[in-house]
């Protein structure tokens, strides 16, 4: 799943013999992949197919499933073919496991036919195959990162692991600066563009490969930045699609996007979440991030039911006269493991941010820049989290459950 891509603007019909099948289409409408397709499941065959082409126009893609025998699919889909517009797409889900029928139906123009019982994933590949051009331009690979309080780092955590994908892989990464009120890349990187990503979002009409190369500042070899005004000159009350058109510019401009989203929660905000191939939630080790963190974490497996779960990273770890939540016990409410958990160090992140520098530009031997290298491996996809152990929690278990 992880390695699909999201599906074009296109229409598609499922006619489902079984609840089975239709539980399992009605499941795959609510993937992210599919946003931007209309899916409709119809309980049904494929006569029932044929009397609704009859009389109404064709979708660009039919799912069909057959319970039949293999003559008598061949009988029903020459009926279908004569009410059905020649660019429409036809996959079938059989029970017949016969290649000489297989071979049949794609000789007569089916795109696939598979034999069932099948997963979500089984019909998104095949349909992924069909629509989406193998020799397109591969989409890149977008990175959100969320705080689960404010304050807690979440922007500082999101621009040094850009900083070290760029770095460490060679590789071209954009940051992006949501945060138009408040964002704060520009300062970190010591920068002042006269533009940036206001001027994307308001100029939709505009946006293309040319006029995002004006809007992006350069903070490093392979680095570049959508940075925000950071001005209260006007108010930003935006719709839930409104950085769509921003998403899918960056995706094909850049293999790597870090997402820098600000701690709120709104239609665009949940919309964006629910795009992006990644989501890391930053937080700090005390009830209130607990409390918030289960809730994101939950809801993020609503919105995105088929993907991974979002990445914990615990920042500021250890702060002295603090009383906090050890790491063990913050991760076992949430039945997940923290893909980087950052010490408190105020004098290092300190000294970066007044010198407008990363981490490791500050002090490459520091622990926490080996922590962020790690990150930037993990990230992209070129190491896993290591396991830890656990200790129970049964009082804040029964906290959070109230």
């Amino acid at each position: 799943m992880d390695s699909l891509r999201p599906l074009p603007r296109i229409s598609i019909q499922a006619f489902c013999e079984s609840e089975n099948l239709l539980q399992t289409i009605s499941s795959m409408a609510e993937d992210r992949r599919l946003a931007r397709t209309h899916l409709r499941t119809v309980s049904g065959n494929i006569e029932s197919a044929c009397t609704m082409y009859a009389s109404s126009p064709t979708p660009n893609l039919v799912i069909l499933e057959n319970t039949e025998t293999g003559d008598q699919l061949l009988e029903r889909l020459q009926d279908l073919a004569e009410v059905c517009d020649p660019s429409t797409k036809v996959m079938v889900i059989g029970y017949d496991n016969d290649v000489f029928l297989y071979r049949e139906l794609i000789r007569r123009g089916i795109s696939e036919y598979l034999v069932g019982p099948v997963s979500i994933a089984d019909v998104l590949h095949v349909i992924s195959n069909i629509f989406v051009d193998p020799d397109a331009d591969p989409l890149g690979r977008t990175i959100a990162f969320l705080g689960a309080k404010g304050g807690v780092g979440s922007s500082t955590i999101a621009h040094n692991s850009a900083w070290g994908i760029s770095g460490l892989f060679e590789t071209e990464v954009i940051l992006a600066d949501l945060d138009l009120a408040f964002g704060t890349a520009n300062i970190n990187f010591d920068q002042d563009p006269p533009q940036g990503i206001a001027e994307a979002v308001f100029s939709p009409e505009r946006l293309d490969d040319v006029f995002l190369e004006r809007l992006l500042s350069k903070c490093a070899s392979h680095l570049s930045m959508l940075a925000a005004p950071s001005m209260l000159d006007r108010t930003y009350d935006f719709n839930g699609s409104t950085f769509e058109p921003v998403l899918e510019i960056v995706q094909r401009t850049a293999p790597v996007t870090v997402l820098d989203i600000p701690h709120m929660w709104t239609n665009w905000t949940k919309a964006v979440l629910t795009e992006v191939d990644d989501v890391a939630v930053v937080a700090t080790p005390d009830l209130p991030n607990l409390r918030n963190t289960k809730n994101l974490m939950d809801m993020l497996g609503k919105i995105r039911p088929n993907d991974r779960p979002a990445r914990l990273i615990l920042n500021q770890v250890g702060m002295p006269k603090r009383p906090e939540i050890s790491v063990n016990d913050f991760c076992e409410p949430l039945e997940l493991e923290a893909t980087a958990i950052i010490p408190f160090d105020a004098q290092l992140f300190g000294n970066a941010s007044n010198s407008g520098r990363m981490i490791a530009e500050t002090d490459p031997k520091a622990p926490t820049a080996e922590t962020f290298s790690q990150l930037a491996h993990v990230l992209t996809g070129r190491a896993e989290v290591k396991s830890q152990k656990k200790s129970g929690l049964a009082g804040l278990r029964s906290l959070l459950k109230r």
